[in-house]
């Protein structure tokens, strides 16, 4: 897209317009018959179009080339030319997308402002989508926990790929960076990564936002799937499309094409797609709230998104990530992590997934003090909280029980802590808690709390929580 297509059955205007560019600084292009034009737009498109509406000897007249260029490329601008111009065409012409109209015979200084600024317009465009192709959610994933390696080995099966992918996972999980790793790792890297936030669409403009519009007042405005043509289109949150959009994007995953609202044309587009959620989509499905076909399209290749819960031994490593980069991008101190904050953070309860621990690692960048490592003390607390002297303020459950109860409910929940803070290993467990190992495994057993294989990784419960008080 370097050049501009003239396009005129009279070969002087063709020559006189090419002559007026080129001495402009403009590389151009000429074309006597529609035939001539298609064949011109085959083998590159052009910056601008200069189109005529009457065509001699041409099986499609102007305003069918400017349909069809404004189909399949809506980015290259068109500036309509005619002889016999009357209102009734330059509004035809504006209503299918033409940038403006002039009318013969023109006024070369006039002519020349509106090919610098559709040209000027064009380029803002091309920029403007160029930063939303290119804008940068990161697609850097952190960790080294089983559940973690075990992540990436599934993201990495599917990056040769064009499969569909569903990827599940509670909220603040990292489903996005995970969508994000999928696309930069495969073939289509180069071309847009485009998100659709189904919750954060409202449901009455969903179609609009999706499929782009046509109407006379505004022209063509694309959406999210002609952005994302060539490349990846994420459906977060995909359970909370309306149920009559969801029937539509069926028809697009089993077409590759739709229309745009108001619009006639139907588009061809080649998408990949990779949709989130955090609900359970059969469940949803059986309440008639997601349609079943269109789960079956879209969850060819599911992949779980373990939780932090899941992945205790990586929050370290996540912390770390995340105060170099608010360093990085906010100027915030570049604090280290003290022992005790790391191994309070891997007993901590993470409802909001890696999103809250990256929220807490702000937090406390913003209103802490000096540029020293970061103490527990700097750290929100739980439920129990350490009084001034030290002492340890019970919560109102364990308050209740006995001696006795209290003391086991204590001491599973403390191991359970801390084996999913050391990644199921009994070994790490048994050293940082001060026990022999077989003494440890005594304990747990005696305490119902047991480990088995969860997203890849060893993850301790209790064996049967409806015997326990």
């Amino acid at each position: 897209m370097s050049d501009i297509l003239i396009v005129d059955d009279e070969r002087d205007i063709r020559e006189l317009i090419s002559d007026i560019l080129e001495d402009e600084g403009y590389a151009t292009r000429k074309a006597g018959t529609s035939d001539e034009c298609m064949e011109q737009l085959s083998q590159e498109l052009p910056s601008l179009l200069i189109l005529d509406i009457w065509l001699k000897d041409s099986e499609m007249d102007g305003i069918d080339i400017l349909k069809t260029v404004k189909r399949d490329s809506p980015e290259v601008p068109v500036v309509i030319i005619s002889g016999h111009g009357n209102i009734e065409i330059a509004v035809a012409a504006i209503k299918q997308g033409a940038y403006d109209f002039i009318e013969k015979p023109f006024n070369i200084d006039q002519l020349m402002v509106v090919i610098r600024r559709a040209m000027e317009a064009s380029q803002l465009r091309r920029e403007n989508t160029d930063l939303r192709r290119k804008e940068t959610g990161s697609s850097e994933m952190v960790g080294s926990s089983a559940a973690f390696r075990g992540l990436i080995s599934q993201l990495d099966k599917v990056t040769k790929s064009n499969g569909r992918v569903m990827l599940s996972g509670p909220a603040g999980s990292g489903k996005e960076i995970a969508a994000r790793y999928i696309h930069t790792h495969s073939a289509r890297a180069a071309a847009p990564f485009i998100t659709a936030s189904c919750a954060a669409i409202e449901p009455e403009r969903m179609e609009e936002v999706l499929f782009g519009r046509e109407s006379s007042e505004r022209g063509i405005e694309p959406g999210l799937l002609e952005q994302a043509n060539g490349g990846v289109i994420f459906f977060d949150e995909v359970a909370d499309m309306p149920l009559g959009t969801q029937s539509k994007i069926l028809r697009v995953l089993v077409d590759q094409q739709f229309q745009r609202v108001g619009g006639s044309d139907k588009l061809r587009v080649d998408l990949r797609v990779i949709s989130a959620t955090n609900k359970d989509l059969e469940a949803e499905i059986n309440a008639d709230r997601f349609r079943q076909e269109l789960y079956h399209r879209l969850n060819v290749v599911p992949i779980e998104v373990p939780s932090l819960a899941d992945r205790r031994e990586d929050i370290p490593q996540l912390a770390e990530y995340f105060i170099s980069q608010f360093n990085e991008i906010q100027g915030l101190p570049l604090r280290a992590l003290a022992d005790e904050a790391v191994a309070l953070m891997q007993t901590m309860t993470w409802p909001g997934n890696v999103r809250q621990l990256k929220n807490m690692v702000e937090r406390v960048l913003i209103l802490g003090e000096g540029t020293g490592p970061i103490e527990a003390k700097d750290l929100p607390r739980e439920e129990e909280k350490a009084t001034d002297d030290g002492r340890v303020v019970l919560s109102g459950a364990l308050a209740t029980l006995p001696l006795r109860e209290a003391r086991e409910a204590f001491e599973r929940e403390y191991l359970l802590t801390q084996i999913n803070r050391f990644g199921g290993n009994i070994s790490r467990t048994a050293s940082f808690v001060g026990m022999e190992r077989s003494a440890l495994h005594r304990k747990l057993k005696s305490l119902g709390v047991v480990t088995s294989n969860k997203t890849g990784a060893r993850v301790a419960h209790v064996e049967k929580e409806e015997d326990l008080v």
